[in-house]
């Protein structure tokens, strides 16, 4: 590292990466660990402990509960998320959509990190705190301009609304935190390998690197803006 990876948060900051199993959640918990000035940064998912799984309500207070006594955090990350699985693809087509594809895409995308919103926003240092959401780009309204991928488009749109409605919120309650969705690009990784990812991706370390600098630099006036990992901002 040139320099110091995370400059406005304070010496000893506290980070949480929700989707750590992932290669993007990876990443930003390989980072943080080589952070001199990072005192403690967490990686969850459905086999940490405690556990995070967005299919199991219940495992997001839980493990909310059990991290308080940890924080506050000044810096929260999720990026968990879902494009396709074994069982499905994007859907291309109004033909090809249904109810288990839509709800799978949305309990992961959507509904979680609404909770994570619920439970994990008020761990949030009030002095200095960060919490990103990995959104999509494809999850704008304005800029979809080739359909498809419903159900994964959909999820992105409705976490940018609930993202941006709690970021009003928060500007009442908590004035000093920093709420953003974030969209990171492409990244060769599972979720983009059957899109060319590996092709025209680039490597998870990188992309991470590129989003924490982008958070380094918001501050409360920019929380609930939807923001690209090159710092740019995004429409929705």
């Amino acid at each position: 590292m040139s320099g110091p990876l995370l400059s406005t948060l304070p010496e000893g900051y506290r980070a949480l990466v929700v989707g750590a199993g992932g290669a993007i959640g990876a990443a930003f918990v390989q980072l943080l660990q080589s952070d001199p000035r990072c005192g403690l940064v967490l990686g969850l998912g459905r086999r940490t402990a405690p556990a995070i799984d967005f299919e199991h309500e219940n495992s997001i207070a839980t493990a909310a509960t059990e991290l308080a006594p940890l924080g506050p955090f000044q810096l929260i990350i999720n990026a968990a998320g879902v494009l396709h699985r074994p069982e499905f693809m994007p859907e291309k087509q109004l033909g090809q959509l249904s109810y288990t594809q839509l709800l799978s895409t949305f309990t992961v995308n959507t509904l979680g990190p609404a909770l994570l919103l619920r439970y994990f926003s008020p761990l949030l240092d009030r002095q200095r705190g960060v919490m990103a959401l990995l959104s999509a780009k494809v999850g704008s309204i304005e800029d979809n301009r080739l359909g498809g991928w419903y159900s994964y488009r959909a999820s992105k749109a409705a976490l940018n609304m609930l993202i941006k409605t709690a970021a009003i919120e928060l500007r009442r309650s908590q004035p000093q935190a920093v709420l953003i969705a974030m969209h990171p690009g492409t990244v060769s990784s599972a979720l983009s390998a059957p899109f060319r990812g590996a092709e025209i991706g680039r490597p998870a370390a990188v992309a991470a690197a590129e989003m924490l600098a982008v958070l380094d630099g918001l501050t409360p006036m920019d929380s609930g803006q939807f923001v690209s990992y090159s710092g740019e901002r995004l429409p929705w």
